[in-house]
């Protein structure tokens, strides 16, 4: 009877830690790769030749597939390596990794192997594919393993974070197959749009802790910020964003001039829905129930995808040069 006994706490045990496996790899997380989207359709309107039919479709199949594995890699480390500043957070410490429901030898398995598995499918898109996945883990190395550890430093850790968002561009880029080089004002963009939504994501974090010694405790680059800085930086980075898209419109596509009220409206939104208690903003992967954010970036998403590939005459009559310019 003991012996039967044991064996069935055994089963929920197992199981239980076989469950705390595969949420650490955060599958709920894997909705942030659309934003190899935007690097998808940028490239297609500049290189229509690559809409080859199935084959493309085939490659963005194995394009997802490869960067949600290798995402997943990253965040299986994340867990890993933060579970000691998790166990101090009022929420994360119920994550698997504090709460004791993995096999810690077992997780750096996980690790590796999915980063493999990633990069095996990456490399049946392409040898640049392959590059751009090897580029996204290595950053994710960077941000969670020591000695550097860039999400221990401020700004740094904001600014670490947000270049997988380029790095997700360039995999929707080069799933196209397109030969096209992208542009760098787009790509840095992309870059400070990241860093403006994880900046506020540290902002509304330290206000919900509500306590310089437990922040600093629970992330150690709270230890230098604070409500004003954090702000602060926010505004550069928003500010910087729209300038590099500003000068990407009007380079290679004005038309998506035209979305930028939408933009606007969305960046303010974010801000507004941060000074929330227990905001959404601090788990971006909840933000669908926020529907006064979602329903602008719906209509935003197809109005810039339409302008990518509609042309509109009035506006280039609208914005065309009414004074000298210079350069050629």
């Amino acid at each position: 009877m003991s012996s039967s006994s044991e064996k069935v706490q055994t089963i929920p045990a197992f199981s239980d830690k076989l469950r705390g496996h595969i949420e650490i790899a955060r599958a709920d997380h894997w909705f942030k790769n659309v934003f190899m989207l935007p690097g998808i359709a940028v490239a297609l309107s500049l290189d229509p030749s690559r809409l080859d039919g199935l084959g493309m479709w085939a490659r963005i199949a194995l394009s997802l597939i490869s960067i949600c594995l290798v995402a997943s890699s990253n965040y299986t480390i994340n867990e890993l390596l933060d579970a000691r500043y998790d166990k101090l957070h009022p929420t994360k410490s119920r994550r698997p990794v504090p709460a004791g429901r993995v096999y810690l030898p077992l997780v750096y398995v996980q690790w590796i192997a999915l980063m493999l598995a990633g990069v095996t499918v990456a490399l049946t898109v392409s040898r640049q594919f392959a590059g751009t996945m090897m580029v996204f883990w290595l950053l994710g190395c960077i941000y969670n393993i020591p000695p550097i550890r860039s999400k221990d430093l401020p700004y740094i850790d904001v600014l670490s974070e947000a270049l997988n968002n380029p790095v997700r561009m360039l995999a929707g880029w080069f799933a196209t197959g397109t030969l096209l080089i992208p542009p760098v004002s787009l790509l840095v963009s992309y870059w400070m749009i990241g860093s403006y939504f994880m900046a506020m994501k540290r902002f509304a974090e330290y206000r919900m802790i509500a306590d310089p010694a437990k922040a600093a405790a629970y992330r150690r680059s709270f230890a230098f910020y604070t409500n004003e800085r954090l702000l602060v930086s926010i505004m550069f980075y928003g500010s910087a964003a729209m300038l590099f898209f500003g000068a990407f419109i009007m380079r290679y596509r004005l038309e998506l001039i035209g979305s930028f009220p939408f933009v606007a409206l969305i960046m303010a939104l974010y801000l507004a829905l941060a000074f929330k208690n227990d905001s959404a903003v601090q788990r971006p992967e909840g933000l669908y129930r926020e529907p006064l954010v979602m329903v602008p970036v719906i209509v935003c998403t197809l109005l810039m995808g339409a302008l990518l590939f509609v042309d509109v005459p009035l506006l280039h009559d609208l914005f065309s040069p009414t004074a000298p310019t210079a350069g050629p």
